[in-house]
């Protein structure tokens, strides 16, 4: 039986309609859905009444769509089959609800906005304003659509590299990785490096690991 130890994973949801929501992981499974049998409700007609169910498996947690018309995501990934969830990994149900998974032993953030290792950063983002902050300095004007979803995935998976495919789907979603030139990637990136740099330009915050991708380098200060 599942015990309700406080070091348990926690869902934060981030919508419009349900921002800031949470679910700590009571049971070693619990299913997503609309249908009220379901241990994480979303009352969303794009939802399918039994959406997906994360489970516990050892020490580790799960993800499983569960032959949902809409489908789930994960870290902006068509979820096939079973993933097993990291610390601050999205979950994307239906692309309608935005989830963020707090893994057990991390600390939920507050106010439960993205995880606190990111808040903490040089570079933060206002996802729902779509705002860049370096250095507490907002990036103005605004970056470009591409370069802003860019800058979003490597945040979102600050720490860990982000493979060129994932970009792909991140910047152009429905886009073929073949469709998508590494030269257009490559300029990409530099675009947003300058970006970057026009406030910044002492620190190499978007770091290209060579044969794999790219990840995010965001310092924190130490006051």
């Amino acid at each position: 039986m599942a015990d309700q130890t406080p070091d348990r994973p926690i869902l934060i949801v981030r919508s419009d309609k349900m921002n800031d929501q949470q679910w700590m992981l009571l049971k070693d499974e619990m299913t997503i859905g609309r249908g009220e049998e379901c241990d994480i409700v979303l009352p969303t007609r794009q939802i399918s009444r039994q959406h997906a169910r994360i489970y516990r498996e050892d020490d580790s947690y799960y993800i499983q769509d569960l032959e949902s018309r809409n489908g789930t995501w994960v870290n902006r990934q068509p979820l096939k089959g079973t993933r097993r969830l990291y610390d601050n990994d999205l979950i994307q149900v239906a692309m309608i609800v935005e989830m963020v998974f707090i893994g057990s032993g991390a600390t939920a953030p507050l106010p439960f906005e993205v995880p606190l290792s990111l808040t903490e950063g040089r570079v933060k983002l206002d996802r729902e304003a779509r705002r860049v902050f370096v250095n507490e300095v907002e990036i103005d004007p605004p970056l470009s659509p591409p370069q802003y979803r860019l800058l979003e995935l490597l945040y979102l998976n600050s720490g860990r590299i982000s493979t060129r495919d994932q970009v792909v789907e991140a910047v152009w979603p429905g886009t073929v990785s073949e469709g998508v030139s590494e030269q257009a990637i490559d300029a990409l990136v530099r675009r947003l490096r300058d970006r970057i740099a026009e406030i910044d330009s002492d620190w190499n915050y978007i770091v290209t690991v060579r044969g794999h991708g790219f990840r995010l380098d965001n310092p924190v200060d130490e006051h």
